[in-house]
């Protein structure tokens, strides 16, 4: 019987808290998606990407995150990964990409997405990942943090891994829009404000440090531009000759304000609907 009130409290807690999840059966599928309430990871049956050579303007990242990430697959010591830079320049896309490619050689390559705000449920999926006898890529699409955002404190599990050490079998990929995962302004705006100006913004900006690779990704020129609309009509069997695509697609960019590989890729679905030709199948 228990009659201390806070025994009581603890084991009300612990019949209300939901019961450890099994890992799923990982040969089931090459990629995953973690969801919490209750802890699951779901598999992915067919991802959401395209071929690695359609990534146009991204040779030197592609190149550096290929080997790692075949290091990785091949057991051997690799580095967490930090894409960052300019709007639709391909970063989750070139995750995703390699991810098939190296799959196709190392079938024991697993892609587990984790959304931001799952963060501090990081811990209870490392319990998961840690005995299975696959590689995991945990991948953090936009990865960013605000003023009051704790949610940065829970990456350090898997970046820095505590007492147990992040496991052997577990890298981080992460894209972001931001160098150091947050504003500019607010890093200028804290560091103006606080009484010691050098610590008040240290444990955030600190935390992109610990990425042992940073690949940059700016916008694009308009030869880039094109070349990867051409390249997307080439691998999906569209045909449009090259001044009507060249008119086409720059006042496409026109019209959106913007030029970048999202950008030219949603011009591409509206040529290749334009024209009766399917994306997938």
């Amino acid at each position: 019987m228990i009659d201390d009130p806070m025994d009581r409290i603890a084991a009300a807690l612990e019949r209300m808290a939901p019961a450890p999840q099994a890992a799923p059966d990982f040969a089931t599928a090459s990629a995953f998606v973690w969801h919490v309430g209750p802890d699951r990871l779901e598999p992915v049956p067919k991802v959401s990407r395209i071929e690695l050579g359609l990534l146009v303007g991204v040779n030197r990242s592609r190149d550096t995150l290929l080997a790692n990430t075949d290091q990785f697959a091949r057991g051997l010591p690799a580095n967490n990964a930090l894409l960052w830079g300019a709007r639709g320049m391909g970063k989750s896309s070139l995750v995703k990409a390699v991810h098939a490619k190296v799959h196709a050689e190392h079938q024991g390559l697993r892609l587990v997405e984790l959304q931001r705000e799952d963060l501090p449920s990081v811990g209870r999926l490392l319990n998961l990942l840690r005995t299975a006898p696959y590689r995991f890529i945990l991948f953090c699409d936009d990865l960013s943090f605000g003023h009051d955002d704790s949610h940065y404190k829970s990456l350090k599990a898997v970046l820095d891994g505590g007492i147990e050490g992040r496991p052997d079998n577990v890298v981080l990929y992460a894209t972001s829009n931001r160098r150091h995962l947050m504003p500019r302004d607010m890093i200028e705006n804290e560091r103006g404000s606080a009484i010691n100006p050098s610590e008040a913004v240290e444990e955030k900006v600190s935390l992109s440090d610990r990425f042992g690779l940073w690949l940059g990704f700016h916008a694009c020129d308009q030869d880039q531009y094109l070349a990867m609309i051409r390249g997307y009509c080439d691998a999906y069997g569209v045909e449009i000759d090259a001044d009507t695509l060249h008119a086409e697609a720059v006042e496409w960019q026109a019209t959106r304000g913007s030029r970048s590989g999202r950008v030219a890729w949603q011009y591409f679905t509206d040529l290749a609907g334009r024209k009766g030709v399917a994306l997938s199948g």
